[in-house]
């Protein structure tokens, strides 16, 4: 016989694959909590003691998201290809999860930019889940050859996880049939990122890349 414990599991992850599907199939305004409640058939107390508001729910989409596109682009990367190759693998499997809640994404970056939101990719409440999509940067600049340079080295898989936020931005208001514009960014965008990890080799490209990074150190205090 189940526990207790078990069973709140069950019911918590009932709730969170329900309110997935009505995102998916009616989009999130007319998605409440009341209707995902009944679509779970569990009472709407139940729903609000295990997540106070949809908004909760959306957190636990990134959360998700982050381990399906670690789960779908792992697989697909080779050590010895270039950065550039990689880096696209990793782009596009992660435009791959987001696809089916594209009609919505721009709720998602509504209630992410929220000062208080507790579903912002940057907040406290996603630090596990922000450090799980870096260490899938890191692997690919770990299996990268030619290797990036030393003192960018650590600091270069935040800084294409940032990357890979601002390609998301473009994603979400990208209105072209199956955002085929965002696919053509990845696709130009990454060999260009590689090639300019490259040159960083360079003491003028050098110090461009290094001001960058200490920007980025300078922001996470």
């Amino acid at each position: 016989m189940p526990t207790s414990t078990a069973r709140g599991e069950a019911t918590r992850e009932l709730l969170v694959s329900t309110a997935l599907r009505l995102f998916r199939e009616i989009g999130y305004e007319k998605t409440t909590m009341r209707a995902i409640a009944t679509a779970a058939n569990v009472s709407t107390g139940s729903a609000y003691y295990y997540f106070a508001s949809k908004d909760d729910l959306v957190h636990e989409l990134y959360r998700s998201l982050q381990e399906e596109h670690r789960t779908l682009a792992l697989p697909l990367l080779r050590e010895g290809q270039n950065l550039g190759e990689l880096l696209k693998i990793v782009l596009n499997t992660g435009i791959d999860v987001m696809g089916p809640y594209h009609d919505f994404g721009s709720n998602f970056i509504g209630i992410a930019i929220k000062p208080s939101a507790t579903t912002s990719p940057f907040g406290s409440e996603s630090a596990v889940a922000r450090a799980r999509a870096i260490s899938l940067f890191r692997q690919a600049v770990l299996m990268s050859r030619p290797q990036p340079p030393l003192a960018i080295r650590d600091d270069l898989p935040e800084l294409l996880w940032y990357a890979y936020m601002g390609v998301t931005l473009f994603w979400v208001y990208d209105a072209s049939p199956g955002q085929a514009r965002t696919r053509r960014l990845i696709d130009q965008a990454a060999p260009l990122i590689s090639k300019l990890v490259i040159l960083s080799r360079l003491p003028v490209v050098r110090k461009i890349v290094e001001d960058i990074v200490q920007l980025i150190r300078g922001i996470r205090q």
